[in-house]
């Protein structure tokens, strides 16, 4: 007998038996309802006993082509049954996370499987002909495999490496060890590795279910991209409460309307713009949406008239909001259903943030790191056990965004009496015009309560008077004719001078990134040298 290597067995095994592991889920429903639906998508379903034994093989195939505790596995594929068997069975191996977004360009795809060593790509056949491309630009993947039968010299079919392999023991890391690399940005410049741990995003779980209010129900519809942590926190999320979860393969607003009304959805996971969308589609009165009991939403700032809105067009449903970075695994503050009343917009609170979650501290800080007085602006600061362990190969700019343990998330917020906190703006969003400081987010606000105008963003322009100008770029509703200076006479009623928009674009759409999130980016790219005439 190996005494060595069966001591090492039972260390791993009291490692996982002590510390948090995000398989747990798996191991748990299986005993506790092996038969219950956990998943539905694209007419399938699986039970949990079913999902707990794909992980179990889909381990066994990575571990069958070499991967070693702790390597990379990447995925680039859409939401759907899959893609959890990717999530579950990369741990379940002893791996770590490290997926796709979708709209990445081959040379950003490479970018980030070199960034952090990946070497083995599993592909979904609708991005099979990127693969080439891919290759180019990460040459030492040493597998490139395919979710489906399609077999080519870039790409290994799924019958060559999955369908037979065998079922192994749950490799058990734990507490500190690395569960996901998520690469955020990637629109500009080169995006950064977050370090997430099984510790970290296993706390936000269970922190978020103990949130008032926040206990889901037993069918969640997923609509957001697994690749994104509000979207992979969701499913994981609803998965831990060990409910059943319905996936869209991506947002679109019929899909949302008819998942609802033939799943009978409890809970579903929205971003306003996907939340918008909804509401003005063609076909939303026409089905039924009485199951939907709440509706959760974050990544983006809501203004009231959209949730007044909502509230009238969902009048059965409460809602709650999670605000959230990938780098606190990721939730920050909730604003539970309690806070979304009349008098909660009244004196304030339904326009925040909510609370912080229980195991976070949050403070809001000057320039300096020093913690300035409740009511007045400055940088959102978070010190606990969800912190990211840093960013991959990146020392100077982990040691940059974590300073004595508190994570500073380069957003621009108020903390009240009661420890809401408002978010006021993205510190890279903040407009300086005349040394006065505009928050976009409070623009934005003012131009959503404008009858014409359908959806807005606000960004800076060049200005040679000015040095920076309050720029909007603006989405009319359908038939209505809108000028700058109707805008500004409305903003008026509400903004001091100098927040409102001194020139304006119109536009049919503004850019979105997968997770429903408006790409102001690219805005700046295409209008921050506007010459302050409306268009």
């Amino acid at each position: 007998m190996d005494k060595t290597r069966n001591f090492a067995s039972a260390a791993q095994a009291i490692k996982g038996a002590d510390g948090m592991y995000l398989t747990q889920t798996l191991h748990r429903l299986k005993r506790q309802s092996p038969d219950s639906t956990a998943l539905i998508a694209d007419g399938a379903r699986e039970s949990w006993a079913e999902l707990a034994d794909h992980a179990a093989r889909f381990a066994g195939a990575l571990r069958r082509l070499g991967l070693a505790a702790g390597d990379r596995v990447a995925l680039l594929a859409p939401s759907g049954i899959p893609y959890v068997h990717y999530l579950y069975g990369t741990w379940w191996a002893g791996g770590v996370l490290n997926p796709v977004n979708t709209r990445w360009s081959a040379a950003e795809i490479g970018f980030s499987l070199i960034d952090c060593g990946t070497e083995i790509l599993i592909v979904d056949p609708a991005f099979a002909a990127l693969v080439p491309d891919i290759r180019k630009h990460a040459p030492d993947l040493r597998h490139v495999l395919s979710l489906g039968e399609e077999g080519a010299a870039d790409l290994t079919p799924r019958s060559a490496w999955l369908d037979d392999a065998p079922a192994i023991p749950d490799a058990l890391r734990a507490g500190d060890d690395l569960a996901a690399i998520l690469y955020t940005g990637g629109t500009t410049g080169r995006p950064k590795g977050v370090m997430l741990t099984h510790r970290g995003i296993m706390t936000s779980l269970l922190a978020t279910l103990a949130f008032p209010g926040a206990t889901p129900g037993d069918m969640f519809l997923h609509a957001a991209p697994l690749f994104h942590i509000g979207g992979m926190g969701g499913l994981l999320f609803a998965l831990l409460a060990g409910k059943s979860c319905v996936l869209l393969p991506a947002f679109e607003p019929a899909a949302v309307l008819a998942a609802v009304e033939t799943h009978g959805v409890s809970d579903a996971f929205l971003v306003p713009t996907m939340l918008r969308m909804v509401i003005d589609h063609p076909a939303f009165a026409g089905h039924d949406m009485s199951s939907l009991r709440l509706v959760r939403y974050g990544a983006a700032p809501m203004d009231e008239a959209l949730m007044d809105r909502l509230v009238a067009a969902l009048p059965q449903a409460c809602f709650l909001q999670a605000y959230g970075i990938t780098e606190l695994s990721p939730t920050c503050c909730m604003l539970g259903p309690a806070d979304h009343g009349p008098e909660a917009f009244a004196d304030g609170r339904g326009r925040s943030a909510g609370r912080p979650i229980a195991v976070l501290e949050v403070r809001i800080v000057d320039a300096e790191g020093n913690e300035v007085p409740r009511g007045e602006a400055g940088e959102i600061v978070a010190r606990g056990p969800t912190v990211m362990a840093g960013y991959w190969g990146r020392p100077e700019e982990t040691a940059s965004a974590i300073r004595d343990g508190w994570l500073h998330t380069g957003d621009i917020g108020r903390l009240d009496a009661a420890g809401y906190v408002t978010i006021v703006d993205r510190l890279k969003d903040m407009i300086v015009s005349g040394g006065e400081n505009v928050y976009s987010a409070e623009v934005e606000a003012a131009l959503a309560g404008h009858p014409d105008i359908a959806m807005s963003a606000v960004i800076a322009a060049s200005d040679e008077t000015w040095g920076e100008r309050v720029h909007a770029v603006v989405i009319a509703r359908p038939g209505q004719a809108i000028d700058l200076a109707s805008v500004q006479a409305h903003c008026r009623k509400t903004l001091a001078g100098y927040k409102i928009p001194r020139s304006m674009t119109l536009v049919d759409q503004l850019p979105l990134s997968a997770a429903g999130k408006i790409l102001k980016s690219e805005l700046r790219q295409r209008f921050s040298g506007w010459d302050g005439k409306s268009a």
